[in-house]
């Protein structure tokens, strides 16, 4: 396993190419629509299992737990386990704030980017 650049205080360019990499990374954990339903989901609702989302999210449960691990692992989402049940939830308020100044920024630009060809052609 390699060892992540270190990015001293808040993140500001230029940046070094690996501190660049690990920040694309890092977005790219919020790239997939499924896993920003489930963002949405755990804000409405505040915590719930893989198998409520599974079912809110006409998914199968395989595939949301796939993306909920994505999720932990970039820091969005953390569980917490309650008598049988493993619950997810928002690991920290700024998730939200990012999700919101997000929904900000679309709206003034939604259109250029649902006809934007070059975001979706890039191999990561």
């Amino acid at each position: 396993m390699s060892v992540a650049p270190a990015l001293e205080g808040p993140f500001r360019l230029p940046a070094s190419p690996e501190a660049s990499d690990l920040v694309a990374k890092y977005f790219r954990g919020l790239g997939d629509p499924l896993r920003v339903r489930i963002l949405e989901l755990l804000r409405s609702e505040g915590e719930l299992s893989v198998g409520e989302l599974a079912r809110l999210l006409g998914e199968p449960q395989p595939k949301v737990s796939n993306h909920l691990a994505c999720l932990r692992w970039c820091g969005f989402v953390e569980t917490q386990r309650r008598h049988r049940s493993v619950l997810n939830r928002i690991a920290d308020q700024r998730v939200l704030t990012m999700l919101d100044l997000a929904s900000e920024l679309l709206a003034e630009n939604a259109e250029h980017v649902a006809c934007c060809e070059r975001i979706d052609a890039r191999a990561g």
